[in-house]
């Protein structure tokens, strides 16, 4: 088995055009995009879509997407690509079903209407230059005459084999013979071929409307989900541009897409970790703590207070403002672990992310999910669409900011960044896994910016996580950080599988270079010319 801890390579150097993905023939895709003439959209899109069949357990047509896009010369800004619940999708309707206190997985009330194709036919049709055929060309050639699984594709495949086997359907796909692929065992999805092919054609219409549509309601009202025909059709524009959010941190501007998606708790745990020191004189269990604490405060106003934009209006400003960021920082104790606790006490998880920078300067963050690891394992035969999970998000509470209800859109863990200065972009960058990823944009750029590694260096550093009231640590913290983390209240829990994973590129305008990272935790790579 790779070891995924250990491995260790240096940033990628290039100084017209780079793409990093957490794939190999995703970034291949990508680059040969780029090498072509075509810009930072066209390698993105190219670069998902093959991504969608190779790393099929972590993303998928049948899932969301979130961007950042930085054209040159102008300003920054967002692409909402999240699905929405079913019209008649209620706490109440839910409730009837049998369903108590949450969402399950596999549910097929975990099923928003996807909104990845939605996002990726808007993004292309106001940035774009290639027609999407072109684009999609490498992603039908693999999903019809198949690919070699990687490695590490290979190892979460088998950690979710057995959830996966309970949709027959899905089985029939991702589980060749009765098991999961091996590390060089070609695998194929055709149906996924022909969806694409679909898709270039017609563009969103070919998945939100006609046969394919049809298919996918019925097949979810067949699971018992309240989809319909008619919230499929009603999704083919649901993709819309929208305002970043932002906050400085170490003289830069950080900038995300603002809730639905817990960019707003990356910006907060920053805003945290700004109160404090995070130079070079902190000890390994200094900076494992703070980071920890920050991490509870976030994610606990997070749950409380973040869903759909339209239930926690003003929200934002309120969390970022230094009123609420000095009373949360105040609360932080380095000598002991505490629970967390909301600011003025109301009542009250699988993913690729790739970066591109294209010769003309163009910068892009993306990321796209389908959630857990293979979405709700809810595969429709048909059309050979896998459903993500995101709807599990939603709370059965009523009152609550991330209820679920019709046509509303669920908190999202998904968050590409991209971080500037002096209003130019100079670096998109984006984590993967789950809920970890606000967690993780806190630790990769305090990585960065406060202990001056490179992008590299800061991607393989070893990872830690504040969650369910344990602390995950990954097995290169050192014993004597571990024995002093415990000494102060934490419970660790060191991990056998990476936390996450990372894709960055730093724009360096003065020198005319392009740095690119992609976390060894993963397949993928950073390459450019």
């Amino acid at each position: 088995m790779f070891d995924f801890f250990s491995a260790r390579r240096p940033s990628t150097l290039a100084s017209q055009a780079m793409i990093a993905t957490s794939h190999p023939l995703s970034t291949a895709a990508g680059l040969d995009i780029l090498s072509s003439g075509g810009n930072a959209v066209d390698a993105a899109i190219a670069a998902v879509a093959v991504q969608c069949v190779v790393d099929p357990l972590m993303t998928g047509i049948g899932g969301d997407c979130f961007a950042l896009y930085a054209p040159k010369g102008g300003k920054v800004k967002a692409l909402n690509g999240s699905g929405r619940a079913a019209a008649a999708a209620t706490v109440e309707a839910l409730k009837a079903t049998g369903l108590t206190d949450e969402i399950p997985q596999t549910s097929p009330h975990s099923v928003t209407i996807p909104g990845a194709i939605s996002a990726w036919c808007l993004l292309h049709g106001d940035h774009g230059t290639m027609p999407l055929d072109r684009l999609f060309a490498r992603a039908i050639h693999y999903a019809e005459n198949g690919y070699p699984v990687t490695p590490r594709v290979a190892m979460d495949w088998a950690q979710t084999a057995s959830l996966v086997a309970k949709d027959e359907h899905a089985a029939k796909i991702f589980l060749p013979g009765g098991a999961a692929p091996k590390v060089g065992q070609m695998h194929a999805q055709p149906l996924l071929g022909a969806r694409l092919r679909e898709i270039a054609a017609k563009g969103a219409a070919g998945f939100y409307e006609g046969e394919t549509a049809a298919k996918m309601a019925a097949h979810l009202k067949s699971l018992g989900g309240l989809q319909t025909e008619e919230d499929f059709h009603d999704a083919r524009d649901a993709a819309h541009w929208v305002e970043p959010i932002s906050s400085q941190y170490a003289g830069y501007d950080v900038m995300q897409c603002p809730p639905n998606g817990q960019g707003l708790a990356a910006l907060l745990i920053l805003r945290i970790l700004s109160k404090f020191d995070m130079g070079e004189g902190l000890s390994e269990a200094d900076r494992i703590h703070i980071h920890a604490e920050a991490t509870k405060l976030a994610y606990h106003h997070r749950d409380a207070l973040i869903g759909d934009p339209a239930s926690c209006p003003g929200v934002t400003e309120t969390l970022l403002s230094d009123q609420v960021v000095d009373t949360l920082a105040a609360r932080i104790d380095l000598t002991r672990a505490l629970p967390p606790s909301l600011w003025d006490e109301p009542e009250h998880k699988d993913t690729i992310y790739l970066s591109v920078v294209d010769r003309d300067g163009n910068a892009l963050s993306f990321i796209n999910s389908i959630f857990h690891g293979f979405g709700s394992t809810r595969l429709d035969p048909q059309t050979g669409v896998l459903f993500h999970s995101r709807g599990a998000s939603f709370r059965l509470i009523e009152g609550h900011p991330n209820a679920i209800a019709p046509k509303k859109r669920p908190m999202h863990t998904i968050i590409p960044g991209m971080v500037c200065k002096d209003g130019v972009p100079v670096m998109p960058y984006g984590v993967m896994g789950g809920q970890y990823q606000a967690a993780g944009h806190g630790q990769f750029l305090s990585g960065v910016f406060d202990l001056g590694l490179d992008l590299q260096a800061a991607m393989d550093a070893p990872r830690s996580f504040a969650t369910g009231g344990v602390l995950q640590i990954e097995p290169a913290v050192s014993a004597t950080a571990r024995a002093d983390l415990e000494s102060r209240g934490h419970k660790l829990s060191v991990q056998t599988s990476p936390i996450g994973g990372s894709q960055a590129i730093m724009i360096d305008h003065e020198r005319g270079l392009l740095a690119g990272g992609s976390d060894t935790r993963k397949d993928g790579m950073a390459l450019g010319f």
